[in-house]
């Protein structure tokens, strides 16, 4: 590195040339290769970790992401772009010891901190005492993103990792959107697992199956109105899928394939993948309202629920439960575990089954892939599994329910 010059020659390239190719998760099929281009990401990605992380020149942004992931390319152009520091590193965020975050954290004086919410839920069983013996406090925002909140995993990351003065900033957008839909900003004021409104040039709002916008509190599809500079121009080698995935609903108008509810003091929330909506009764449900209540017990480490077929009630709720380390799973935990979700959501939401599990099947952006579990128990084609980070998981569900 000494003997190079201190300066080199920018390749001039078209801001349309193509930047690169990032793979979606795969949560719902096959992952696609969005196309995105060197000026509109670069443009957007800097401006999200401007102003809606706040990010400084002379801090450091510490993301915890798989590089393969949207947010690893997010905090390298996003810090690089604003003359910070990006931190990184190499290994399991709990090995050594469950500790490793919070030391690094320490050591490294980091500002700003992003973690996703299933990370959360796995170092939680863990206990507080690994946060608590670091100094955390060079922390000043922290970040998520990657699934829905549950309220407790929230609140605990809020307290003991943010000492109740780092705001979250919650957000939500996706690979092929290059950017959020959905943040709040570190002046906003925030509630539990809230992702507070439209992210910074973001025409989005949330319409019922008819394609109007829906009323306080009422569960719809997450839509974007008009375009912004970090959208995916296309999809690698597939135009016709990125038509039909994003464009076939509404004419001009993008749907996620969120669901997302306002409620009535303007805080908008997410609830999952539409594609993993419940209908029970002729109700919507979400999988994280679901999984929020069974969060609750102290036994329950983290969780995942689907519909499946009901003669009926058009689909039944049936849970696959992870536990904490020294909870056994038994009758009467499930007893309570479907007691406790008819307590928070009603007798109709009552699980017909839950089902402990070793592990979820989750991709590498830490995102839960609820299609392959509903496909095991219906013993059907889960599909393109090659974006599964622990595919095992799927074989161990399919043993557990054989098994009775």
């Amino acid at each position: 590195m000494a003997r190079q010059p201190d300066r080199f020659e920018t390749r001039h390239l078209d801001p349309e040339h193509p930047l690169m190719l990032a793979y979606t998760s795969g949560t719902t099929g096959k992952p696609k290769g969005s196309v995105h281009v060197h000026g509109g990401f670069t443009v957007k990605i800097a401006q999200e970790v401007a102003y809606q992380t706040d990010l400084h020149p002379d801090e450091i942004l510490f993301w915890v992401t798989d590089l393969g992931w949207i947010m690893g390319p997010w905090e390298i152009v996003g810090a690089g772009a604003l003359g910070a520091t990006v931190f990184l590193f190499e290994g399991a965020p709990n090995h050594p010891g469950p500790d490793r975050l919070w030391d690094m954290v320490e050591r490294h004086r980091i500002t700003t901190l992003g973690i996703s919410p299933t990370l959360i839920r796995a170092l939680i069983p863990a206990g507080e005492e690994h946060v608590h013996r670091h100094d955390l406090s060079s922390l000043r925002i922290l970040g998520s993103t990657g699934e829905p909140w549950n309220p407790d995993p929230y609140l605990w990351f809020l307290r003991n990792v943010g000492g109740g003065r780092c705001p979250i900033i919650n957000i939500s957008g996706g690979t092929e959107v290059g950017a959020c839909f959905l943040s709040p900003l570190p002046i906003t004021e925030l509630k539990p697992t809230t992702l507070r409104g439209p992210a910074l040039g973001m025409d989005v709002d949330v319409w019922s199956p008819d394609g109007r916008p829906v009323g306080p509190g009422e569960v719809g599809e997450l839509v974007c109105k008009k375009p912004w500079p970090a959208m995916t121009r296309g999809v690698w080698n597939d135009p016709d899928r990125y038509l039909r995935t994003y464009w076939s609903r509404w004419p001009d108008v993008w749907v996620h394939g969120d669901w997302a509810t306002v409620d009535e003091d303007g805080f908008w929330f997410l609830h999952g993948r539409s594609d993993d909506t419940m209908n029970v009764a002729g109700k919507r449900l979400g999988p994280a309202e679901v999984e929020s209540a069974l969060a609750h017990h102290p036994s329950v480490a983290e969780a995942a629920a689907v519909g499946l077929p009901h003669e009926v009630k058009g689909e039944s709720i049936w849970c696959f439960v992870v536990v904490k380390p020294g909870a056994e799973p038994s009758d009467e935990l499930a007893g309570e575990l479907r007691a406790m979700v008819a307590e928070h959501l009603g007798k109709a939401f009552r699980p017909d089954r839950i089902v402990f599990v070793d592990e979820l099947p989750r991709t590498r952006s830490a995102k839960i892939v609820r299609r392959a579990i509903r496909a095991s128990v219906l013993g059907q084609d889960p599909g393109d599994l090659s974006s599964l980070e622990n595919p095992g998981a799927i074989d161990k569900i399919h043993d557990r329910l054989a098994a009775g």
